[in-house]
């Protein structure tokens, strides 16, 4: 029996990479590294690139590092991808700042996280948002990640925000299912995993594909999953996912640009090391992420 059909659009396509910053030896921003790098994640599947997320280690890079990443990515894949450009923190008035330079730099849309430490009440998080979608003429995907926040986006307030023409998306990194389904329920706002465990669970319950870290690594084994439960086949679905679980946990075992850093490294991959006060892995963690990766069919 075919799995029910989302109800939802695909604003960025199914699978998306939250792409690591690719830098030089002593720290410096490689771009060179960065347009190879995107290349390889197009052609190994890719519909859209995150730029300058946390996992492209966006609070250690400045504003015009920013803008030159976005830049050069988009000059290096064009049309083949669209580029989402992170352009989230705690102060409104930077974001808008930040996300009105990366449409100017050929961003194709924007990701703007919950605005972190200082704890807003929703009506805040509400406000935050709308000036950030009235601010350019892009798409906007919200990303919902209390746990490193410590301010959710509650249900109430993503069904207000769904009022927006141009708040089209969540990256959900919630882990709460049902406020998931709600929100599904009640609006159309496309939903992408941003927690690479949770990828099928949310699938089943209406997300239409994923913001992923490990896809780094395993782009094609996700696409596989995605059209398994699409055609039906959710035993295949299921037993990709199951298969995947090695690499989940390898990759978050710790912060999960390091490991990605690490990972890539070891593939010949651009990458480089990751910028205080990130570190990079210890010979000891790295055996540990070679036999978790090996474990998922990954050699190092």
């Amino acid at each position: 029996m075919a799995a029910p059909a989302s109800p939802h659009h695909t604003p960025f396509g199914r699978i998306v990479t939250a792409m690591v910053t690719p830098f030089t030896a002593d720290g410096g921003l490689d771009l060179d590294g960065a347009r190879a790098l995107a290349e390889h994640l197009v052609e190994a599947g890719n519909d859209a690139l995150v730029l300058n997320g946390t996992t492209g280690e966006a609070p250690t890079t400045t504003d015009e590092e920013k803008v030159a990443l976005v830049r050069a990515i988009r000059e290096a894949v064009g049309d083949r991808a669209l580029i989402i450009a992170g352009v989230g923190t705690n102060d409104t008035r930077h974001t808008i700042a930040q996300a009105v330079a990366a449409e100017k730099a050929g961003a194709h849309a924007l990701l703007a996280v919950t605005p972190y430490y200082s704890k807003p009440p929703q009506e805040g998080v509400y406000q935050h948002f709308t000036a950030i979608a009235d601010a350019t003429r892009l798409p906007v995907m919200l990303y919902d990640i209390p746990g490193r926040t410590c301010t959710p986006i509650e249900p109430e307030t993503l069904i207000r925000l769904a009022e927006h023409d141009r708040i089209v998306a969540v990256k959900d990194a919630k882990g709460d299912l049902g406020a998931s389904s709600r929100v599904m329920a009640n609006t159309d706002l496309a939903y992408y995993s941003g927690e690479d465990m949770l990828n099928l669970p949310l699938l089943s319950v209406g997300a239409v594909g994923v913001v992923s870290v490990a896809s780094h690594l395993v782009s094609p084994d996700l696409r596989a999953m995605f059209d398994a439960y699409a055609a039906g086949e959710v035993g295949k679905a299921r037993d990709i996912h199951r298969s995947l679980l090695p690499v989940y946990t390898g990759v978050f075992r710790t912060q999960g640009v390091i490991t990605t850093k690490a990972a890539l490294r070891g593939l010949g991959l651009p990458a480089g090391p990751v910028r205080l006060p990130l570190v990079d892995l210890t010979p000891q963690q790295l055996d540990v992420l070679r036999r978790d990766l090996a474990a998922g069919g990954i050699e190092l």
